[in-house]
């Protein structure tokens, strides 16, 4: 717009000057090898005129053939958009039908053109392997890739889920192992590595990623709880298969106080200490988690225990009688120590005192064997009868 008054400016300064001037127009030569050129003042300043009208014409028909091309091109790439939109839309219909063949093709069609390409993709990748198309399914991860730039964390992610999904745990736990460096407290990177832990038997890097899930708030505190147990399960399980009862006890011992009185760790680190033959040293965590707690699970393991000091394990379940009074529990298993030891009336007396507070199959047949020991056949008989009677009853 500017030029246009500018040579508007000028055409009217040429006709209100050039009749004044018209008498000393002046003289112009331009030569050249070949040729020579003349003319006044008025004629360089006309034909220069027009040279520029000449420009601005061209100017402006160059700016409307290349305004037409971006508005086609713009056309169709808004078409393109507008259905990778609609495509997209009837994926995630199809999602919810699981038809994953569909999703996959609606996808990635016109994925490029998405508004969330890296997106498009990436669900791509993940429908071709729901219908098992491993090679469909790397080559939308390699895409993803390429699109997402510098932000590859969905594309990790996404891969170490695909890597789960085809049972390949130890590449998936490599995967898990460079995320937490990246994400530490990122939930679905510390979903993701619960399972690839577990499954590799890393117990280990478990109990590390427990603080980092509390923190992010991933899974309540019971199934938290749950995983620090297995987390030490699997740790006793391979010291016990690498060295033994003596690189259990190694173990044991490399735990800090607290994880020592855990009541299911003390259970499970006796019932192991059992399995190895070592029962002195798993009575001896049974009398010390009893001494600090009582807990049911510690007693059930005393008639598996075979040391040389079992009076040991008889005074401390009477003191447990004196302290938490005469449950069957207590009586039963003492029962069965005394059992061993050949003292078979005070056993039978303590059977009999379970079964006054509930009548139990296995404490029956315990009484009937105390009794056959007495030489009373026909009271044995009769406990015998009633203890079959209370299996049929709960099993009829």
């Amino acid at each position: 717009m500017l030029k246009v008054l500018l040579l508007f400016l000028l055409l009217i300064a040429g006709v209100v000057i050039g009749p004044m001037i018209a008498g000393h127009q002046g003289y112009v030569l331009i030569q050249t090898d070949n040729w020579n050129i003349e003319t006044s003042v008025t004629g360089l300043v006309i034909i220069l005129i027009l040279a520029l009208l000449v420009i601005l014409a061209v100017e402006w028909l160059l700016r409307r053939i290349f305004r037409t091309g971006a508005k086609t091109r713009g056309w169709f790439l808004g078409r393109k958009r507008s259905r990778a939109r609609k495509q997209t839309q009837a994926a995630l219909v199809k999602l919810a039908e699981g038809d994953y063949k569909q999703v996959e093709k609606l996808l990635s069609r016109n994925a490029d053109h998405a508004e969330q390409p890296v997106v498009n993709y990436l669900l791509a990748a993940e429908a071709a392997q729901q219908r098992g198309d491993e090679m469909r399914a790397n080559q939308h991860l390699e895409r993803a890739s390429e699109l997402a730039g510098s932000d590859q964390l969905p594309v990790e992610i996404t891969r170490v889920r695909i890597q789960l999904a085809r049972h390949e745990d130890h590449a998936a736990r490599h995967g898990i192992d460079r995320l937490l460096e990246v994400a530490p407290r990122h939930p679905e990177v510390l979903r993701l590595a619960e399972q690839a832990y577990i499954r590799t038997g890393a117990w280990g890097s478990l109990l590390d990623i427990l603080h980092p899930m509390e923190k992010a708030q991933v899974s309540d505190e019971a199934h938290r709880s749950a995983l620090q147990q297995q987390a030490w399960l699997g740790l006793m399980n391979q010291a016990m298969a690498e060295q033994g009862s003596e690189g259990l006890k190694r173990w044991w011992q490399d735990q800090s106080r607290k994880t020592r009185h855990e009541k299911a760790l003390q259970v499970a680190m006796a019932d192991h200490l059992i399995e190895c033959d070592d029962h002195d040293t798993a009575q001896s965590i049974v009398l010390d988690g009893l001494k600090r707690q009582y807990d049911e699970r510690l007693v059930l393991l005393m008639p598996r225990l075979k040391t040389g000091n079992p009076e040991q394990l008889e005074k401390a379940l009477r003191q447990q009688i004196k302290q938490h009074g005469a449950t069957p529990l207590l009586h039963s298993t003492l029962g069965q120590l005394l059992m061993k030891h050949g003292e078979w009336q005070q056993a039978s007396e303590a059977f009999r005192e379970a079964l006054k507070q509930r009548p139990d199959a296995f404490d029956y047949a315990w009484l009937a064997d105390s009794l056959d020991r007495q030489h009373k056949p026909e009271e044995a008989a009769e406990m015998r009868r009633d203890g079959l009677l209370l299996t049929l009853k709960n099993n009829p």
